[in-house]
């Protein structure tokens, strides 16, 4: 069975919100808003049943304005996703945020500025980290390594394997090709994607794809059935089909993608 039909779900007769699965974000930013808007987007247009949001009040308010079905507060969430439109050197409410569901159990996508804020030594959740190659270089250096932007890009195998092993946790590296790479020293990579991926907050929509994939196959992840990787590349595939989709009609923007997912997920599952 190809790996979309298996992580793709479709709502049954006995589903509900909390079933279908409920991502919560800790995205945006006052500089950043539209990451949040962007993230969400992504993550409702997979098929979760519920998102929450944790951010500032002004990315809560124009969030409502766009997707009103968001809860923000805090409850119950199967799958984190943070860091998107946060700056690397937030040390504010975000952060704490951040740092603070990172140390619970359960699962996370770390993106962005939360790359930065992370504390691997104490961080419980399992993730998966979506770096591009000059995040993931600034993340191999707090480990003592001094891999350039360059160097990564001409063996990204390598270094997504160092930086899995380093934070024990998954990595995707974003690029042209991405790379997935697990602790146990597994390997993926796609085929070459779309140029028209390449735009501000592309990064934003993938990591509300992940997220929501991986909150809607909890129970599939701790049975052993799926792994985080095999996640990370589903995600990283309905990213590319989606980019291909909204290409079709001319210039892309982020947004057109997030939105693109919806048709891509009603071709494999409804």
């Amino acid at each position: 069975m190809e790996l979309l039909e298996r992580v793709l779900r479709r709502p049954t007769a006995m589903d509900d919100k909390y079933s279908r699965g409920v991502v919560g974000f800790v995205s945006g930013s006052t500089e950043y808003p539209g990451a949040a808007i962007l993230g969400v987007t992504a993550a409702t247009r997979t098929g979760i049943g519920m998102v929450r949001y944790l951010g500032p009040d002004e990315c809560g308010r124009l969030l409502l304005e766009v997707r009103p079905e968001v809860v923000l507060q805090d409850g119950r969430v199967q799958c984190w996703v943070v860091g998107s439109g946060v700056a690397n050197t937030d040390r504010g409410e975000q952060a704490r945020r951040i740092l603070n569901v990172l140390q619970k159990t359960g699962f996370a996508i770390i993106d962005a500025g939360a790359l930065a804020i992370a504390d691997f030594d104490v961080t419980l959740a399992q993730s998966i980290l979506t770096p591009h190659a000059g995040e993931l270089s600034s993340l191999l250096a707090r480990f003592g390594s001094n891999l350039t932007r360059q160097e990564i890009e001409l063996d990204p195998i390598d270094a997504a394997k160092q930086a899995s092993i380093l934070t024990n946790q998954v990595v995707l590296l974003k690029g042209n090709i991405t790379t997935i790479a697990d602790p146990q020293g597994g390997i993926f990579q796609t085929e070459p994607s779309n140029p028209a991926l390449a735009t501000a907050g592309s990064g934003d929509v993938l990591a509300g794809i992940l997220g929501a994939l991986v909150a809607q196959n909890v129970s599939y992840l701790e049975f052993g059935d799926l792994t985080l990787s095999e996640i990370a590349l589903a995600a990283a595939m309905l990213h590319a089909q989606a980019g291909d989709l909204a290409a079709e009609q001319g210039p892309v923007a982020a947004l057109d993608i997030a939105e693109a997912v919806r048709t891509i997920v009603k071709a494999y599952v409804f």
